[in-house]
């Protein structure tokens, strides 16, 4: 279906309308199975309305956005410049490519005791696993987006007499913009999964955290599945707010094929 035949209340009844039947269904298993285990959407509310009073939701929802937003930045920081000089010059990325490929499909998770002993059970491991899942995704994206710049962008800055980084600014930077997006938007889905698994292990605070505690301390499954919730609400947040980048004026031509 195209953009021009979806009605102006579609994107926001269909979504409202499906959220209800998941609740429904969710509330009818747990009637009909009888389990004692399972909470009921009810008693998720109850125990979110508990997190809140308590002082625990917004407590801990803070600590995962700030080691997220930390550990994202940096690798945003240090990834789209590495990214830059790798696609602009071919000799640094013969050298790096394969180091960068060798550690890619490494799993952040895997970096966890290392992270520990390095850092201890602090903001500063969690920050660094999320840099880890963060750098490379931003790295390799920027660096395609910068080699599929056409040519032609090349031809036509030097014939305007463009130095090289005036010509890496001016033309190649907002040619390769809009799939550096993507890579940013991937990474930060990335980042977002990994600190709910490094806040189980490797500090005492955040979502994952509370996931975790709720089911040790007490076999609390309606904070448990509040947690969840929480989580991938956050996380759809998280990535609508960057979705609205690809609007920009500035980059809405690279996606004039997809609309």
């Amino acid at each position: 279906m195209s953009r021009e035949s979806v009605r102006p209340w579609e994107p926001y009844v269909w979504p409202v309308l499906t959220a209800s039947v998941i609740l429904l269904t969710w509330h009818a298993l747990v009637i009909w199975s009888g389990t004692r285990v399972f909470p009921s959407p009810l008693r998720v509310q109850q125990g979110l309305a508990e997190l809140i009073h308590k002082g625990l939701f917004f407590s801990y929802m803070r600590d995962s956005l700030f080691r997220v937003g930390a550990g994202y930045l940096l690798a945003v920081g240090l990834g789209v410049p590495a990214g830059l000089l790798l696609g602009w010059y071919s000799a640094a990325a013969y050298t790096a490519n394969p180091v960068i490929q060798m550690l890619r499909p490494i799993s952040p998770l895997v970096w966890i005791p290392l992270a520990i002993i390095w850092f201890g059970a602090s903001d500063a491991a969690a920050i660094f696993l999320v840099f880890l899942s963060s750098f490379f995704p931003v790295v390799v994206a920027t660096m395609n987006g910068v080699r599929s710049v056409p040519a032609v962008y090349r031809q036509a800055g030097q014939n305007f007499g463009l130095s090289s980084v005036a010509l890496l600014r001016r033309v190649i930077f907002p040619a390769a913009l809009p799939q550096m997006l993507v890579g940013l938007r991937i990474a930060l889905g990335i980042a977002w999964l990994v600190i709910v698994a490094a806040e189980m292990i490797a500090v005492t605070s955040g979502l994952g955290y509370l996931i975790l505690d709720s089911r040790n301390a007490g076999q609390r499954y309606d904070l448990v599945v509040a947690g969840m919730l929480i989580v991938g609400v956050t996380g759809l947040a998280l990535d609508v707010a960057i979705s609205r980048l690809e609007r920009c004026k500035s980059v809405r031509w690279g996606f004039l094929n997809d609309a």
